[in-house]
C-alpha cells in the first residue's frame, strides 16, 4: 500500500482509535490498529475484543493494501510531527514492515500480518434510531458520574438505557447508580426507538462514544440488539458488546415521600463544599450541612485538619435539619446542573435526597447521606 495523508485529520482519527487498545495485553495483535488503504480514503480500526471503533480519513492513495501497525507508537510518532506536515505511508510486500515519511524524517514500524487481525462479527441490529450529537452528549454527561466501578457488582458497570413512559409521553432514558448516587435522565422517545430492550452499556463503550461526539454536530444513528450496539457519526463507527446482566429496579430507591424542600443558587453552593471539603478527609470527603430559616451552613470536621465552615443563602422554610453527604457527589451533581438553581428534596438525616435541576425537569439524582 502507498498512500499521503494530511497530518491533522490523522491524528484526529488516531486520537479516538489508539484509546480502545489496551496498554497491557497478552495478545500482540491487539497492541495494534488495522490500516486498511482504500480508494480515497484510509481506514483504521482498533479493537480489544469488546470493542471495535472504525474511522475513514481521506487520503491520495496510490496503491490500495492492507497492515497492522503498533498503534500507541503510531499516534506518538504523529503527534510529535510538525502542524500541516504531509505523511507519506508506504509497505512493500517483501517484509512486515511500515515506513512512515514526513518531510525529513522517516520512521520504519514492525508490523503483524493484517491476515491475523480479528474482526467483530457484523450481525443485523433490529432497532435503529437516531439522535443528535448535543442530546447524546447531554444523555452521557448527565449519567456517566454514577457509574460503579466495582468489579462485582458487574452490572452496575454502565449506563442502563430502555425506552419507558413519562406521564404517559414515550420517552428514551438513561440511568447508572454505584449503590450510593444514581443519576437519571431522559429525553422524548426517538422515531424507530419504540421496541428497544432495555440494555446496559459498558463504562469504556460510554467513554469512547463519549471522545466521538466530542466536536460532533452530526447525526448519531445507533443500531442495538440483545447483545449489541453500533453507533454511526460522521465517519466513524463504533460497535460495541453490551453487558450481559440485568440492572436492578431503580425505581424502588428514588424517593417519594420527602417533604423539606431546599433551593439553592448552585454555583455559590457548589463553591462552598469545594472550599470546606479541602479540611475533610480524604477516605470519606464528608461534608455537614446545617440547614434552617433561609440560611444554610456548609462545615467540615477532620481529626487531623481541624474545622471549616461556610454559610450560604438558601430558599427553606420546612424544620430545621441536619445532613452529611460525600461532597465529592455533591458537586459531581452541581457540575451537571445547567440552571442557576438546584433543588434538593429531603426526608431526614438518614434518607435518600432527591437532587433535581431547577430548570431542567429531564434529569434526575438521588444521594444517599452519610453519617457526620
Amino acid at each position: 500500500m502507498k498512500l499521503t495523508i494530511e497530518r491533522a485529520a490523522f491524528l484526529k482519527a488516531l486520537g479516538h482509535v489508539q484509546s480502545v487498545v489496551e496498554r497491557r495485553t497478552t495478545i500482540p495483535i491487539l497492541s495494534n490498529l488495522l490500516l486498511r488503504a482504500e480508494p480515497g480514503r484510509l481506514a483504521l480500526s482498533a479493537t480489544d475484543m469488546d470493542l471495535e471503533i472504525v474511522e475513514r480519513v481521506a487520503g491520495q492513495v496510490e496503491r490500495e493494501g492492507r497492515t497492522t501497525a503498533p498503534a500507541h507508537t503510531l499516534y506518538d510518532i504523529v503527534r510529535k510531527l510538525r502542524e500541516g506536515a504531509q505523511i507519506e505511508i508506504e509497505t512493500t510486500g517483501e517484509r512486515n514492515a511500515m515506513t512512515l515519511r514526513s518531510g525529513r524524517s522517516t520512521f520504519t514500524l514492525a508490523c503483524l500480518p493484517p491476515e491475523d487481525y480479528p474482526l467483530m462479527a457484523s450481525t443485523e441490529l433490529p432497532h435503529n434510531f437516531s439522535l443528535s450529537a448535543t442530546e447524546l452528549r447531554t444523555l452521557i454527561d448527565r449519567t456517566r458520574f454514577a457509574i460503579s466501578t466495582e468489579e462485582t457488582r458487574y452490572y452496575l458497570n454502565g449506563i442502563y438505557l430502555h425506552a419507558t413512559k413519562a406521564d404517559e409521553v414515550p420517552v428514551v432514558r438513561a440511568v447508572a447508580t454505584d449503590g450510593h448516587r444514581l443519576a437519571r435522565m431522559e429525553m422524548v422517545l426517538p422515531e424507530g426507538a419504540a421496541g428497544i430492550p432495555g440494555v446496559i452499556i459498558p463504562r469504556k463503550t460510554v467513554l469512547e462514544l463519549r471522545k466521538l461526539v466530542e466536536e460532533s454536530e452530526d447525526e448519531v444513528q445507533i443500531g442495538l440488539s440483545e447483545t449489541k450496539v453500533r453507533v454511526a457519526i460522521g465517519e466513524a463507527t463504533l460497535t460495541s458488546k453490551l453487558i450481559d446482566g440485568t440492572f436492578p429496579d431503580y425505581d424502588r430507591v428514588i424517593p417519594s415521600n420527602n417533604d423539606k424542600v431546599l433551593e439553592v443558587e448552585c454555583k455559590p453552593f457548589a463553591e462552598a463544599v469545594d472550599r470546606v471539603s479541602t479540611i475533610s478527609t480524604e477516605k470519606s470527603r464528608a461534608v455537614k450541612l446545617t440547614i434552617e430559616n433561609g440560611n444554610l451552613r456548609v462545615s467540615a470536621t477532620s481529626p487531623e485538619n481541624g474545622t471549616a465552615e461556610e454559610e450560604v443563602e438558601v430558599r427553606y422554610s420546612a424544620s430545621p435539619l441536619e445532613i452529611g453527604f460525600n461532597s465529592r457527589y455533591l458537586l459531581d451533581i452541581a457540575e451537571q446542573i445547567e440552571g442557576g438553581w438546584a433543588r434538593f428534596v429531603m426526608a431526614d438525616a438518614g434518607s435518600p435526597t432527591l437532587v433535581r435541576d431547577g430548570n431542567d425537569p429531564s434529569a434526575l439524582y438521588v444521594l444517599m447521606p452519610m453519617r457526620v
